[in-house]
């Protein structure tokens, strides 16, 4: 993630952590309507899939999310 970055500007890394943190609400509104707002029959084991991997990626936002505000953090000051 660093390397990515690394070469990147400071409007260019803000443009990019407004994008992550928007797909990060994205797929929480859309994991709270498939398991809070529908009455779709899903399976157990489906269910259990699904919210593994919604996890996975709510992680993997999360740890982009830190990346990004860490080398603004880094950038700003410099």
């Amino acid at each position: 993630m660093k390397k990515k970055f690394e070469d990147t500007s400071l409007d260019e890394l803000r443009a990019e952590l407004k994008r992550l943190r928007e797909n990060l609400c994205d797929l929480e509104d859309m994991h709270s309507f498939t398991f809070g707002r529908t009455s779709v029959h899903i399976g157990a084991e489906k269910a259990q899939n699904m919210q593994r991997e919604f996890e996975e990626e709510c992680n993997e936002h999360s740890e982009k999310i830190a990346a990004v505000e860490r080398l603004l953090k880094v950038k700003g000051k410099g």
